[in-house]
């Protein structure tokens, strides 16, 4: 079967929420609702009884996020009830996921205009209490499913550990000799091109405002506009003082400082075939090259993108030296540097994460993965450059990995 051409021709998100920040009071479905809607506005002559399906990634989907958000969030979004959507969970990759799916569909003939993106709302994510399998049982646990692990199976346990995701990026570090200094610098290099790029509105075209509900009685509303993560006045001195926050034992090197964020926000793709992008005038941001995933041990996830990568490069025949732009997502600093090292990358390899990471600007799960995509292809656009690579780590022990093209 000859696959078609697949391309990228629009996305929008919303600015990056902090953890209890600005978007605490938005519901994850009118986030995701609110995307799709600003997403279709752009493109009025597109009729939207022609979009086959609408992919959206979240990793929680223990709360408001819950019963299939993208079939909830579209038909909020006051698309037709004849669309279908479906939501994604490959936890971190949940969004590359969706859009890779919608890529396959159309690359196979099964539609020719998807939605894809992701959603996250992380301060909003609810505490879950389990059911006992016995009456008056007292062995009920409680978690909070913002973030991690949760009713673990023991075999799990057993045979490859539960280590929490700030755990896996201590044994990186340890396990590839990273030091406490350079994940520092790659931290503060995160947020001083973050801060350049926000100064510069690099990131206005990608954006959409939410408007918010006030927090308390007779608070008025306001309109987030800016991603308020990003901590501009960071320095390497501040940087040092932070404590470990994943070990005790004073040998621990990764902290809230050189680790992504615990944010809310959305993000929203127009996914096309070549015929749609005739047929409705679409003028593409990029074309979708390739995906490819892969598994690699759990206690050592963070160097999931380094497989994802070469199985990518290999599929399309491309290089490193190819790649013009890439977006690695910044889960943490040491397993950033533990891929790019084993890569063969320079620790600040000007291509990398142009604008910031994940570090900078947060870790919205389930949209993550999305908006490194559309990140890439407006920086392709805006530097007239050809390829980008996007590649994140994914929980459990997994790699995504996807290259697109500006056209």
């Amino acid at each position: 079967m000859s696959l078609k051409p697949v391309y990228l021709v629009d996305g929008v998100r919303t600015p990056i929420g902090s953890f209890g920040g600005s978007l605490a009071h938005v519901r994850a479905d009118d986030l995701a609702a609110h995307v799709i809607a600003k997403l279709l506005d752009r493109h009025p002559d597109l009729d939207r009884e022609r979009i086959a399906d609408v992919m959206l990634g979240c990793a929680n989907q223990a709360g408001e996020d819950n019963r299939d958000v993208a079939r909830m969030a579209l038909l909020l979004a006051g698309l037709p009830v004849s669309v279908p959507g479906e939501t994604v969970n490959r936890l971190c990759a949940s969004g590359m996921s969706a859009v890779a799916n919608a890529s396959r569909a159309v690359s196979e003939g099964g539609g020719d205009v998807y939605v894809a993106g992701g959603v996250e709302q992380m301060t909003r994510a609810p505490y879950v209490l389990s059911k006992s399998s016995q009456a008056f049982a007292r062995n009920a646990e409680l978690f909070d499913t913002s973030l991690g692990w949760r009713f673990v199976n023991p075999k799990m346990r057993e045979l490859y550990g539960v280590d929490s995701m700030g755990q896996t990026a201590e044994n990186v570090a340890t396990e590839l000799q990273i030091s406490r200094a350079d994940q520092d610098k790659f931290a503060l290099w995160s947020q001083q091109k973050t801060a350049a790029s926000q100064q510069r509105c690099r990131f206005q075209p990608e954006i959409v405002p939410v408007a918010t509900p006030g927090a308390g009685r007779g608070e008025p509303g306001r309109l987030f506009a800016q991603d308020e993560f990003p901590r501009p006045d960071s320095t390497l001195e501040g940087l040092s003082k932070l404590k470990p926050a994943f070990r005790t034992d004073g040998k621990g090197s990764v902290t809230a400082g050189n680790s992504a964020g615990i944010n809310d926000g959305a993000c929203a793709l127009l996914i096309a075939s070549e015929h749609a992008v005739r047929e409705f005038g679409f003028t593409p941001l990029a074309r979708i090259v390739a995906t490819a995933v892969v598994g690699v041990e759990p206690r050592t996830m963070g160097l999931g993108p380094v497989p994802a990568t070469q199985k990518l490069l290999a599929k399309t025949k491309l290089t490193l030296a190819d790649m013009d732009v890439i977006e690695l997502n910044e889960a943490f600093a040491a397993q950033v540097l533990g891929c790019t090292r084993r890569l063969g990358l320079e620790d600040q390899d000007h291509r990398l994460n142009p604008n910031g990471g994940a570090i900078a600007l947060g870790h919205p799960l389930g949209m993550s993965g999305a908006r490194l995509v559309l990140t890439a292809a407006h920086e392709l656009q805006a530097t007239g450059k050809q390829y980008a690579l996007c590649t994140m780590c994914v929980g459990v022990g997994q790699g995504m990995a996807t290259i697109i093209a500006r056209e």
